[in-house]
Protein backbone atom coordinates (compact mmCIF):
# COMPACT_ATOMS: atom_id res chain seq x y z
CA UNK A 1 0.00 0.00 0.00
CA UNK A 2 1.41 3.40 -1.03
CA UNK A 3 0.31 6.56 0.77
CA UNK A 4 -1.77 8.87 -1.43
CA UNK A 5 -1.94 12.54 -0.43
CA UNK A 6 -5.43 14.13 -0.63
CA UNK A 7 -4.47 16.88 -3.08
CA UNK A 8 -7.74 16.87 -5.00
CA UNK A 9 -9.79 17.25 -1.85
CA UNK A 10 -7.70 20.21 -0.75
CA UNK A 11 -8.22 21.79 -4.15
CA UNK A 12 -11.96 21.47 -3.67
CA UNK A 13 -11.83 23.06 -0.21
CA UNK A 14 -9.51 25.88 -1.23
CA UNK A 15 -11.17 26.81 -4.51
CA UNK A 16 -14.80 25.67 -4.32
CA UNK A 17 -15.77 25.69 -0.64
CA UNK A 18 -13.81 28.47 1.07
CA UNK A 19 -12.70 30.40 -2.03
CA UNK A 20 -9.50 31.55 -0.34
CA UNK A 21 -8.78 33.92 -3.24
CA UNK A 22 -11.41 36.27 -1.80
CA UNK A 23 -9.03 37.06 1.07
CA UNK A 24 -6.27 38.48 -1.13
CA UNK A 25 -6.24 41.68 0.94
CA UNK A 26 -5.38 39.80 4.14
CA UNK A 27 -1.60 39.86 4.78
CA UNK A 28 -0.03 36.63 3.58
CA UNK A 29 -2.86 35.79 1.20
CA UNK A 30 -1.64 37.99 -1.67
CA UNK A 31 1.10 35.46 -2.46
CA UNK A 32 -1.20 32.51 -1.88
CA UNK A 33 -3.66 32.56 -4.76
CA UNK A 34 -5.32 29.20 -5.24
CA UNK A 35 -3.27 28.23 -8.30
CA UNK A 36 -0.03 28.91 -6.44
CA UNK A 37 -1.23 26.99 -3.40
CA UNK A 38 -2.22 24.00 -5.50
CA UNK A 39 1.20 24.00 -7.18
CA UNK A 40 2.75 23.92 -3.70
CA UNK A 41 0.49 21.08 -2.60
CA UNK A 42 1.29 19.04 -5.70
CA UNK A 43 4.94 19.25 -4.69
CA UNK A 44 4.00 18.48 -1.10
CA UNK A 45 2.25 15.33 -2.28
CA UNK A 46 5.33 14.21 -4.19
CA UNK A 47 7.57 14.85 -1.21
CA UNK A 48 5.39 13.07 1.34
CA UNK A 49 4.58 10.14 -0.96
CA UNK A 50 8.10 9.59 -2.29
CA UNK A 51 10.40 10.69 0.54
CA UNK A 52 8.47 10.32 3.80
CA UNK A 53 6.02 7.45 3.28
CA UNK A 54 8.77 4.89 2.53
CA UNK A 55 10.30 5.36 6.02
CA UNK A 56 7.01 4.91 7.87
CA UNK A 57 6.98 1.12 8.19
CA UNK A 58 10.74 0.77 8.56
CA UNK A 59 10.77 3.49 11.22
CA UNK A 60 8.07 1.63 13.12
CA UNK A 61 9.99 -1.64 13.04
CA UNK A 62 13.39 -0.16 13.87
CA UNK A 63 12.45 2.54 16.36
CA UNK A 64 14.93 4.86 18.06
CA UNK A 65 18.14 3.78 19.80
CA UNK A 66 19.67 5.31 22.93
CA UNK A 67 23.40 5.04 23.61
CA UNK A 68 23.49 4.59 27.41
CA UNK A 69 27.02 5.96 27.66
CA UNK A 70 26.69 9.14 25.59
CA UNK A 71 22.92 9.57 26.10
CA UNK A 72 22.64 10.31 22.38
CA UNK A 73 19.64 9.00 20.40
CA UNK A 74 19.79 7.68 16.87
CA UNK A 75 16.57 7.91 14.87
CA UNK A 76 15.51 5.11 12.53
CA UNK A 77 17.29 4.62 9.23
CA UNK A 78 16.25 7.21 6.65
CA UNK A 79 14.91 9.77 9.14
CA UNK A 80 18.01 11.95 9.09
CA UNK A 81 18.06 12.04 5.29
CA UNK A 82 14.32 12.72 5.06
CA UNK A 83 14.63 15.56 7.58
CA UNK A 84 17.48 17.08 5.60
CA UNK A 85 15.36 16.95 2.46
CA UNK A 86 12.45 18.49 4.39
CA UNK A 87 14.48 21.49 5.52
CA UNK A 88 16.36 21.98 2.27
CA UNK A 89 13.06 22.21 0.40
CA UNK A 90 11.81 24.84 2.86
CA UNK A 91 8.80 22.89 4.09
CA UNK A 92 9.39 23.84 7.75
CA UNK A 93 9.15 27.55 6.92
CA UNK A 94 5.83 27.62 5.03
CA UNK A 95 3.72 29.76 7.36
CA UNK A 96 6.39 31.31 9.56
CA UNK A 97 7.20 35.01 9.89
CA UNK A 98 9.27 36.32 6.93
CA UNK A 99 11.13 38.57 9.37
CA UNK A 100 12.87 35.45 10.65
CA UNK A 101 13.21 33.55 7.40
CA UNK A 102 9.71 32.15 7.02
CA UNK A 103 7.70 32.18 3.81
CA UNK A 104 4.71 33.94 5.39
CA UNK A 105 2.07 31.79 3.72
CA UNK A 106 -1.32 31.42 5.40
CA UNK A 107 -1.82 28.72 8.04
CA UNK A 108 -4.23 26.80 5.85
CA UNK A 109 -1.37 26.03 3.46
CA UNK A 110 0.73 24.61 6.28
CA UNK A 111 -2.31 22.66 7.51
CA UNK A 112 -2.60 20.90 4.17
CA UNK A 113 1.11 20.07 4.13
CA UNK A 114 1.04 18.94 7.76
CA UNK A 115 -1.80 16.51 7.11
CA UNK A 116 0.15 15.00 4.22
CA UNK A 117 3.29 14.75 6.36
CA UNK A 118 1.47 13.12 9.29
CA UNK A 119 -0.43 10.79 6.99
CA UNK A 120 2.78 9.66 5.32
CA UNK A 121 4.50 9.09 8.69
CA UNK A 122 3.01 10.44 11.90
CA UNK A 123 6.12 9.64 13.96
CA UNK A 124 8.40 11.54 11.56
CA UNK A 125 5.97 14.44 11.27
CA UNK A 126 6.12 15.01 15.00
CA UNK A 127 9.70 16.31 14.86
CA UNK A 128 8.92 19.47 12.85
CA UNK A 129 5.48 19.62 14.49
CA UNK A 130 6.97 20.09 17.97
CA UNK A 131 9.25 22.78 16.59
CA UNK A 132 6.24 24.69 15.25
CA UNK A 133 4.84 24.77 18.77
CA UNK A 134 8.13 26.06 20.16
CA UNK A 135 8.10 28.80 17.53
CA UNK A 136 4.59 29.82 18.68
CA UNK A 137 5.66 30.09 22.32
CA UNK A 138 8.90 31.92 21.54
CA UNK A 139 7.05 34.35 19.29
CA UNK A 140 4.55 35.05 22.08
CA UNK A 141 6.95 35.30 25.00
CA UNK A 142 10.49 35.81 23.77
CA UNK A 143 12.47 39.03 23.88
CA UNK A 144 13.59 40.64 20.63
CA UNK A 145 17.08 39.26 21.23
CA UNK A 146 15.78 35.75 21.87
CA UNK A 147 13.63 35.85 18.76
CA UNK A 148 16.52 37.08 16.60
CA UNK A 149 18.80 34.33 17.90
CA UNK A 150 16.49 31.33 17.95
CA UNK A 151 13.61 31.85 15.51
CA UNK A 152 15.60 31.82 12.23
CA UNK A 153 17.21 28.50 13.15
CA UNK A 154 13.98 26.94 14.39
CA UNK A 155 12.05 28.11 11.33
CA UNK A 156 14.69 26.80 8.93
CA UNK A 157 14.73 23.48 10.78
CA UNK A 158 18.44 23.80 11.52
CA UNK A 159 17.46 23.58 15.19
CA UNK A 160 14.41 21.84 16.65
CA UNK A 161 12.18 22.43 19.66
CA UNK A 162 10.36 20.46 22.35
CA UNK A 163 7.76 20.98 25.07
CA UNK A 164 8.60 19.81 28.63
CA UNK A 165 5.58 19.70 30.93
CA UNK A 166 4.99 16.25 32.40
CA UNK A 167 6.87 14.85 35.39
CA UNK A 168 6.74 11.32 36.86
CA UNK A 169 4.25 12.38 39.57
CA UNK A 170 2.51 15.13 37.61
CA UNK A 171 0.64 15.05 34.34
CA UNK A 172 -2.41 17.19 33.67
CA UNK A 173 -2.21 18.83 37.12
CA UNK A 174 0.79 21.01 36.38
CA UNK A 175 0.41 22.81 39.70
CA UNK A 176 2.19 19.81 41.26
CA UNK A 177 5.39 20.08 39.22
CA UNK A 178 8.69 20.05 41.12
CA UNK A 179 11.29 21.07 38.54
CA UNK A 180 12.99 24.08 40.07
CA UNK A 181 14.67 27.18 38.71
CA UNK A 182 17.23 29.33 40.49
CA UNK A 183 18.20 32.75 39.19
CA UNK A 184 21.91 33.18 38.45
CA UNK A 185 24.00 36.32 38.69
CA UNK A 186 24.21 36.65 34.91
CA UNK A 187 20.42 36.89 34.61
CA UNK A 188 19.95 33.34 33.39
CA UNK A 189 18.46 30.52 35.48
CA UNK A 190 19.62 27.08 36.61
CA UNK A 191 17.05 24.39 35.93
CA UNK A 192 16.98 21.11 37.86
CA UNK A 193 14.40 18.37 37.51
CA UNK A 194 13.10 15.45 35.50
CA UNK A 195 10.56 15.48 32.68
CA UNK A 196 8.97 12.46 31.04
CA UNK A 197 7.22 11.68 27.74
CA UNK A 198 9.16 14.38 25.90
CA UNK A 199 8.54 13.82 22.20
CA UNK A 200 11.59 14.53 19.99
CA UNK A 201 13.59 15.21 23.16
CA UNK A 202 16.80 13.84 21.69
CA UNK A 203 17.75 12.86 18.13
CA UNK A 204 20.57 13.06 15.63
CA UNK A 205 19.41 15.32 12.82
CA UNK A 206 19.55 18.89 14.10
CA UNK A 207 22.62 20.66 15.46
CA UNK A 208 20.72 21.92 18.51
CA UNK A 209 17.51 21.11 20.38
CA UNK A 210 15.71 23.93 22.21
CA UNK A 211 13.71 22.63 25.17
CA UNK A 212 10.86 24.75 26.51
CA UNK A 213 10.69 23.74 30.18
CA UNK A 214 8.12 24.57 32.85
CA UNK A 215 9.73 25.05 36.26
CA UNK A 216 9.09 26.73 39.60
CA UNK A 217 11.21 29.49 41.09
CA UNK A 218 12.13 29.28 44.73
CA UNK A 219 9.47 31.08 46.74
CA UNK A 220 7.00 31.13 43.86
CA UNK A 221 3.28 30.85 44.64
CA UNK A 222 1.90 27.34 44.95
CA UNK A 223 -0.03 25.75 42.11
CA UNK A 224 -0.15 26.92 38.52
CA UNK A 225 0.26 30.58 39.52
CA UNK A 226 3.91 29.90 40.39
CA UNK A 227 5.05 28.31 37.13
CA UNK A 228 7.61 29.93 34.83
CA UNK A 229 8.74 28.95 31.34
CA UNK A 230 12.37 28.61 30.33
CA UNK A 231 14.20 28.03 27.09
CA UNK A 232 16.91 25.45 27.79
CA UNK A 233 19.05 24.64 24.71
CA UNK A 234 21.02 21.42 24.41
CA UNK A 235 24.00 23.50 23.32
CA UNK A 236 24.40 27.05 24.58
CA UNK A 237 24.75 29.43 21.62
CA UNK A 238 28.16 31.08 21.35
CA UNK A 239 28.87 34.71 20.49
CA UNK A 240 28.10 34.02 16.84
CA UNK A 241 24.84 32.24 17.60
CA UNK A 242 26.20 28.79 16.81
CA UNK A 243 25.97 25.75 19.11
CA UNK A 244 28.68 26.10 21.74
CA UNK A 245 29.08 24.62 25.21
CA UNK A 246 27.07 21.48 25.99
CA UNK A 247 24.38 22.22 28.55
CA UNK A 248 23.90 19.98 31.60
CA UNK A 249 20.85 18.09 30.39
CA UNK A 250 20.47 14.67 28.89
CA UNK A 251 18.11 11.95 27.75
CA UNK A 252 18.10 9.40 30.55
CA UNK A 253 15.85 6.90 28.79
CA UNK A 254 13.49 6.16 25.94
CA UNK A 255 9.91 5.14 26.53
CA UNK A 256 8.86 1.72 25.21
CA UNK A 257 5.60 2.63 23.52
CA UNK A 258 2.61 1.08 21.82
CA UNK A 259 3.19 3.12 18.65
CA UNK A 260 4.90 6.12 17.02
CA UNK A 261 8.14 4.16 17.43
CA UNK A 262 10.03 6.41 15.04
CA UNK A 263 9.68 9.38 17.38
CA UNK A 264 12.03 9.54 20.35
CA UNK A 265 9.89 9.88 23.47
CA UNK A 266 12.42 10.76 26.14
CA UNK A 267 12.97 10.98 29.86
CA UNK A 268 14.85 14.29 30.14
CA UNK A 269 17.02 15.11 33.15
CA UNK A 270 18.15 18.68 33.89
CA UNK A 271 20.98 19.11 36.40
CA UNK A 272 21.65 22.77 37.04
CA UNK A 273 21.10 23.37 33.32
CA UNK A 274 21.32 26.92 32.05
CA UNK A 275 17.98 28.30 30.91
CA UNK A 276 16.52 31.60 29.82
CA UNK A 277 13.22 32.99 31.02
CA UNK A 278 10.45 33.46 28.46
CA UNK A 279 8.04 36.22 29.42
CA UNK A 280 7.63 37.12 33.07
CA UNK A 281 8.34 35.05 36.17
CA UNK A 282 5.34 32.98 37.34
CA UNK A 283 3.52 33.53 34.03
CA UNK A 284 4.96 30.59 32.15
CA UNK A 285 1.77 28.63 31.71
CA UNK A 286 0.16 31.51 29.83
CA UNK A 287 2.99 31.47 27.28
CA UNK A 288 3.18 27.68 27.17
CA UNK A 289 -0.49 27.62 26.19
CA UNK A 290 0.47 29.19 22.86
CA UNK A 291 2.52 26.08 22.24
CA UNK A 292 -0.07 23.75 23.75
CA UNK A 293 -2.92 25.17 21.65
CA UNK A 294 -0.82 24.81 18.50
CA UNK A 295 -0.04 21.24 19.58
CA UNK A 296 -3.71 20.46 20.30
CA UNK A 297 -4.72 21.59 16.83
CA UNK A 298 -1.82 19.55 15.45
CA UNK A 299 -2.91 16.43 17.33
CA UNK A 300 -6.44 16.73 15.93
CA UNK A 301 -4.86 16.98 12.50
CA UNK A 302 -2.64 13.98 13.27
CA UNK A 303 -5.60 11.84 14.28
CA UNK A 304 -7.42 12.65 11.06
CA UNK A 305 -4.28 12.19 8.95
CA UNK A 306 -3.65 8.70 10.30
CA UNK A 307 -7.32 7.90 9.77
CA UNK A 308 -7.06 8.98 6.13
CA UNK A 309 -3.97 6.83 5.57
CA UNK A 310 -5.68 3.87 7.22
CA UNK A 311 -8.81 4.39 5.11
CA UNK A 312 -6.77 4.45 1.89
CA UNK A 313 -5.09 1.18 2.88
CA UNK A 314 -8.43 -0.43 3.75
CA UNK A 315 -10.10 0.70 0.51
CA UNK A 316 -7.22 -0.70 -1.54
CA UNK A 317 -7.40 -3.98 0.40
CA UNK A 318 -11.18 -4.24 -0.06
CA UNK A 319 -10.89 -3.84 -3.83
CA UNK A 320 -8.38 -6.69 -4.07
CA UNK A 321 -9.70 -9.09 -1.45
CA UNK A 322 -12.01 -11.74 -2.95
CA UNK A 323 -14.39 -13.37 -0.52
CA UNK A 324 -18.00 -14.47 -0.81
CA UNK A 325 -20.65 -13.31 -3.24
CA UNK A 326 -22.92 -10.30 -3.24
CA UNK A 327 -26.26 -11.09 -1.64
CA UNK A 328 -28.02 -9.87 -4.79
CA UNK A 329 -26.01 -12.16 -7.05
CA UNK A 330 -22.40 -12.42 -8.26
CA UNK A 331 -20.83 -9.13 -9.35
CA UNK A 332 -17.72 -10.78 -10.81
CA UNK A 333 -18.96 -14.09 -12.22
CA UNK A 334 -15.66 -14.61 -14.05
CA UNK A 335 -13.85 -14.76 -10.70
CA UNK A 336 -14.07 -17.35 -7.92
CA UNK A 337 -15.54 -14.72 -5.57
CA UNK A 338 -16.49 -11.07 -5.47
CA UNK A 339 -14.37 -8.43 -3.80
CA UNK A 340 -15.44 -7.68 -0.26
CA UNK A 341 -16.58 -4.25 -1.47
CA UNK A 342 -19.89 -5.86 -2.46
CA UNK A 343 -20.79 -6.42 1.20
CA UNK A 344 -22.86 -3.62 2.78
CA UNK A 345 -21.07 -3.82 6.13
CA UNK A 346 -17.67 -3.30 4.49
CA UNK A 347 -19.07 -0.36 2.56
CA UNK A 348 -20.56 0.99 5.81
CA UNK A 349 -17.16 1.10 7.46
CA UNK A 350 -15.41 2.63 4.48
CA UNK A 351 -18.05 5.21 3.64
CA UNK A 352 -18.66 6.33 7.23
CA UNK A 353 -14.90 6.74 7.51
CA UNK A 354 -14.74 8.76 4.35
CA UNK A 355 -17.61 11.02 5.46
CA UNK A 356 -15.78 11.73 8.70
CA UNK A 357 -12.43 12.31 6.99
CA UNK A 358 -13.77 14.73 4.40
CA UNK A 359 -15.87 16.66 6.91
CA UNK A 360 -12.97 16.71 9.37
CA UNK A 361 -10.55 17.97 6.74
CA UNK A 362 -12.90 20.87 5.97
CA UNK A 363 -13.13 21.59 9.71
CA UNK A 364 -9.32 21.74 9.91
CA UNK A 365 -9.04 24.15 6.98
CA UNK A 366 -11.82 26.32 8.39
CA UNK A 367 -9.99 26.36 11.71
CA UNK A 368 -6.71 27.28 10.02
CA UNK A 369 -8.44 30.20 8.32
CA UNK A 370 -9.59 31.42 11.73
CA UNK A 371 -5.95 31.30 12.88
CA UNK A 372 -5.01 33.43 9.87
CA UNK A 373 -7.77 35.96 10.55
CA UNK A 374 -6.91 36.04 14.24
CA UNK A 375 -3.47 37.43 13.44
CA UNK A 376 -3.89 39.21 10.14
CA UNK A 377 -7.46 40.39 9.52
CA UNK A 378 -7.47 44.14 8.99
CA UNK A 379 -10.68 44.67 10.99
CA UNK A 380 -10.35 44.47 14.77
CA UNK A 381 -13.77 42.86 15.14
CA UNK A 382 -12.79 40.16 12.64
CA UNK A 383 -9.61 39.46 14.62
CA UNK A 384 -11.61 39.29 17.83
CA UNK A 385 -14.13 36.89 16.34
CA UNK A 386 -11.42 34.59 14.97
CA UNK A 387 -9.60 34.65 18.30
CA UNK A 388 -12.81 33.71 20.09
CA UNK A 389 -13.36 30.85 17.66
CA UNK A 390 -9.85 29.50 18.14
CA UNK A 391 -10.29 29.49 21.89
CA UNK A 392 -13.72 27.86 21.73
CA UNK A 393 -13.04 25.29 19.03
CA UNK A 394 -9.47 24.11 19.71
CA UNK A 395 -10.64 21.48 22.26
CA UNK A 396 -13.35 20.38 19.81
CA UNK A 397 -10.87 20.04 16.95
CA UNK A 398 -8.45 18.09 19.09
CA UNK A 399 -10.86 15.74 20.81
CA UNK A 400 -13.54 15.16 18.18
CA UNK A 401 -11.11 14.55 15.32
CA UNK A 402 -8.99 12.16 17.35
CA UNK A 403 -12.05 10.27 18.61
CA UNK A 404 -13.14 9.84 15.00
CA UNK A 405 -9.61 9.26 13.74
CA UNK A 406 -9.41 6.32 16.11
CA UNK A 407 -12.78 4.98 14.95
CA UNK A 408 -11.75 5.31 11.31
CA UNK A 409 -8.49 3.49 11.96
CA UNK A 410 -10.25 0.76 13.93
CA UNK A 411 -12.74 0.25 11.09
CA UNK A 412 -9.86 0.13 8.62
CA UNK A 413 -8.36 -2.74 10.60
CA UNK A 414 -11.77 -4.43 10.66
CA UNK A 415 -12.01 -4.18 6.88
CA UNK A 416 -8.69 -6.02 6.68
CA UNK A 417 -10.12 -8.83 8.81
CA UNK A 418 -7.49 -11.18 10.22
CA UNK A 419 -4.90 -9.68 7.91
CA UNK A 420 -5.21 -6.39 9.76
CA UNK A 421 -4.15 -8.00 13.02
CA UNK A 422 -0.85 -9.09 11.52
CA UNK A 423 2.21 -6.96 10.84
CA UNK A 424 2.14 -7.91 7.13
CA UNK A 425 -0.37 -5.12 6.48
CA UNK A 426 -0.24 -1.47 7.63
CA UNK A 427 -3.50 -1.52 9.61
CA UNK A 428 -1.77 -2.63 12.80
CA UNK A 429 0.76 0.20 12.76
CA UNK A 430 -1.90 2.80 12.06
CA UNK A 431 -3.92 1.45 14.99
CA UNK A 432 -0.94 1.61 17.32
CA UNK A 433 0.08 5.07 16.12
CA UNK A 434 -3.33 6.73 16.30
CA UNK A 435 -4.16 5.66 19.86
CA UNK A 436 -1.89 8.25 21.48
CA UNK A 437 -3.76 11.11 19.82
CA UNK A 438 -6.68 10.67 22.22
CA UNK A 439 -4.27 11.02 25.14
CA UNK A 440 -1.49 13.51 24.69
CA UNK A 441 -1.70 17.32 24.84
CA UNK A 442 -4.53 16.77 27.33
CA UNK A 443 -6.74 13.70 27.19
CA UNK A 444 -10.04 14.08 25.39
CA UNK A 445 -11.83 14.09 28.72
CA UNK A 446 -9.69 17.06 29.77
CA UNK A 447 -10.46 18.78 26.47
CA UNK A 448 -14.17 18.33 27.16
CA UNK A 449 -13.80 19.79 30.66
CA UNK A 450 -11.90 22.73 29.18
CA UNK A 451 -14.69 23.32 26.67
CA UNK A 452 -17.50 23.15 29.22
CA UNK A 453 -15.77 24.68 32.22
CA UNK A 454 -13.66 27.40 30.62
CA UNK A 455 -14.44 28.05 27.00
CA UNK A 456 -18.24 28.24 27.10
CA UNK A 457 -18.45 30.84 29.88
CA UNK A 458 -15.40 32.81 28.73
CA UNK A 459 -16.14 36.52 28.17
CA UNK A 460 -19.77 36.02 29.04
CA UNK A 461 -20.24 33.30 26.43
CA UNK A 462 -19.33 35.67 23.61
CA UNK A 463 -17.62 33.06 21.42
CA UNK A 464 -20.51 30.59 21.61
CA UNK A 465 -23.07 33.30 20.88
CA UNK A 466 -21.06 34.48 17.88
CA UNK A 467 -20.76 30.93 16.56
CA UNK A 468 -24.49 30.31 16.94
CA UNK A 469 -25.20 33.62 15.19
CA UNK A 470 -22.99 32.62 12.27
CA UNK A 471 -24.80 29.30 11.89
CA UNK A 472 -28.19 31.04 12.07
CA UNK A 473 -27.14 33.60 9.45
CA UNK A 474 -25.92 30.85 7.13
CA UNK A 475 -29.20 28.93 7.49
CA UNK A 476 -31.26 32.08 6.91
CA UNK A 477 -29.30 32.93 3.77
CA UNK A 478 -29.50 29.43 2.29
CA UNK A 479 -32.79 27.95 3.50
CA UNK A 480 -35.19 29.38 0.94
CA UNK A 481 -33.34 28.70 -2.31
CA UNK A 482 -30.87 25.96 -1.42
CA UNK A 483 -30.24 23.27 -4.03
CA UNK A 484 -29.17 20.97 -1.19
CA UNK A 485 -31.94 21.63 1.37
CA UNK A 486 -31.39 18.39 3.26
CA UNK A 487 -28.01 19.67 4.46
CA UNK A 488 -29.45 22.97 5.61
CA UNK A 489 -32.22 21.16 7.47
CA UNK A 490 -29.69 18.84 9.08
CA UNK A 491 -27.52 21.76 10.19
CA UNK A 492 -30.54 23.54 11.64
CA UNK A 493 -31.65 20.46 13.56
CA UNK A 494 -28.20 19.62 14.90
CA UNK A 495 -27.54 23.19 16.00
CA UNK A 496 -30.87 23.17 17.84
CA UNK A 497 -29.76 20.05 19.71
CA UNK A 498 -26.48 21.72 20.60
CA UNK A 499 -28.38 24.69 21.97
CA UNK A 500 -30.58 22.29 23.94
CA UNK A 501 -27.47 20.66 25.39
CA UNK A 502 -25.97 24.05 26.22
CA UNK A 503 -29.11 25.11 28.09
CA UNK A 504 -29.13 21.81 30.00
CA UNK A 505 -25.54 22.42 31.11
CA UNK A 506 -26.40 25.91 32.28
CA UNK A 507 -29.42 24.68 34.25
CA UNK A 508 -27.91 21.50 35.69
CA UNK A 509 -24.17 22.02 35.78
CA UNK A 510 -23.95 25.09 37.97
CA UNK A 511 -25.60 23.51 41.00
CA UNK A 512 -23.90 20.15 40.53
CA UNK A 513 -20.58 20.37 38.64
CA UNK A 514 -20.53 16.56 38.33
CA UNK A 515 -23.44 16.88 35.90
CA UNK A 516 -21.41 19.14 33.63
CA UNK A 517 -18.35 16.89 33.89
CA UNK A 518 -20.30 13.68 33.26
CA UNK A 519 -21.85 15.08 30.10
CA UNK A 520 -18.85 17.06 28.87
CA UNK A 521 -17.48 14.60 26.31
CA UNK A 522 -20.91 13.94 24.86
CA UNK A 523 -21.43 17.69 24.67
CA UNK A 524 -18.08 18.08 22.89
CA UNK A 525 -19.06 15.38 20.39
CA UNK A 526 -22.41 17.11 19.81
CA UNK A 527 -20.46 20.32 19.19
CA UNK A 528 -18.21 18.45 16.77
CA UNK A 529 -21.21 17.09 14.88
CA UNK A 530 -22.61 20.61 14.58
CA UNK A 531 -19.33 21.86 13.14
CA UNK A 532 -19.20 18.91 10.74
CA UNK A 533 -22.80 19.62 9.68
CA UNK A 534 -21.75 23.18 8.87
CA UNK A 535 -18.79 21.93 6.84
CA UNK A 536 -20.90 19.42 4.95
CA UNK A 537 -23.56 22.05 4.19
CA UNK A 538 -20.88 24.23 2.59
CA UNK A 539 -19.29 21.31 0.74
CA UNK A 540 -22.60 20.05 -0.59
CA UNK A 541 -23.47 23.53 -1.86
CA UNK A 542 -20.11 23.83 -3.61
CA UNK A 543 -20.40 20.39 -5.20
CA UNK A 544 -23.97 20.97 -6.39
CA UNK A 545 -23.02 24.39 -7.79
CA UNK A 546 -20.22 22.83 -9.82
CA UNK A 547 -22.64 20.22 -11.21
CA UNK A 548 -25.24 22.88 -12.00
CA UNK A 549 -22.59 24.88 -13.83
CA UNK A 550 -21.98 21.96 -16.16
CA UNK A 551 -19.05 20.12 -14.60
CA UNK A 552 -18.92 16.46 -15.50
CA UNK A 553 -16.07 15.77 -13.08
CA UNK A 554 -17.25 12.71 -11.08
CA UNK A 555 -15.56 14.18 -8.01
CA UNK A 556 -18.58 16.42 -7.32
CA UNK A 557 -21.23 13.71 -7.61
CA UNK A 558 -19.07 11.48 -5.42
CA UNK A 559 -18.85 14.22 -2.81
CA UNK A 560 -22.65 14.36 -2.59
CA UNK A 561 -22.90 10.58 -2.29
CA UNK A 562 -20.43 10.62 0.60
CA UNK A 563 -22.32 13.54 2.12
CA UNK A 564 -25.50 11.51 2.11
CA UNK A 565 -23.71 8.92 4.24
CA UNK A 566 -22.84 11.67 6.71
CA UNK A 567 -26.49 12.77 6.92
CA UNK A 568 -27.94 9.29 7.28
CA UNK A 569 -25.23 7.37 9.14
CA UNK A 570 -23.26 9.87 11.23
CA UNK A 571 -25.64 12.66 12.26
CA UNK A 572 -28.09 10.38 14.12
CA UNK A 573 -25.37 10.12 16.78
CA UNK A 574 -26.41 13.62 17.90
CA UNK A 575 -29.54 12.25 19.55
CA UNK A 576 -27.56 9.69 21.53
CA UNK A 577 -25.01 12.26 22.73
CA UNK A 578 -27.78 14.62 23.85
CA UNK A 579 -29.66 11.86 25.67
CA UNK A 580 -26.54 10.64 27.47
CA UNK A 581 -25.51 14.07 28.69
CA UNK A 582 -29.03 14.76 29.94
CA UNK A 583 -28.79 11.60 32.02
CA UNK A 584 -26.56 13.55 34.37
CA UNK A 585 -23.98 12.23 36.79
CA UNK A 586 -26.07 10.15 39.18
CA UNK A 587 -25.54 6.80 37.48
CA UNK A 588 -21.79 7.42 37.28
CA UNK A 589 -21.30 8.68 40.84
CA UNK A 590 -23.60 6.35 42.82
CA UNK A 591 -21.21 3.37 43.06
CA UNK A 592 -18.94 3.51 46.10
CA UNK A 593 -15.22 3.80 45.36
CA UNK A 594 -14.31 0.54 47.10
CA UNK A 595 -16.69 -1.41 44.84
CA UNK A 596 -14.76 -0.63 41.65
Amino acid sequence: MTYKAPVRDYGFLIKDVFNTDQYHNVPGFADADSDTVMAILEEAAKFTEEVVAPINITGDKEGCTLNPETHEVTAPKGYKEAYKALTEAGWTALSSDPQYGGQGLPHFVNTAFSEMLSGASSAFGMYPGLTEGAISALTAGGTDEQKALYLPKLISGEWSGTMNLTEPHCGTDLGLLRTKAVKAEDGSYRITGQKIWISAGEHDFTSNICHLVLARLEGAPAGVKGISLFLVPKFLPDADGNPGERNSLQCAGLEHKMGIHGNSTCVMVYEDAKGFLLGQENEGLKIMFYMMNAARYGVGLQGLAIGHAAYEAAAAFAKDRLQGRALTGPKSPDKPADSILVHPDVRRMLLESRALIEGGRAFLVWGALQADFQHHAEDEKAREKASDYMGLLTPVLKAYLTEKGFKITSDAMQVHGGSGFTEHFPASQYMRDVRITLIYEGTNGVQALDLVGRKLPSKGGRALQTFFAEIDAYIAAEEADSKTPQYIAALKTTKTKLMDGTMWLMQNGMGNPDNAAAGSLDYLCLFGLTCMSYMWAMMAKAAQTAIDNGSDDPFYATKLKVGRVFLERILPEADAHLAKMKGGAEALMSLEDELF
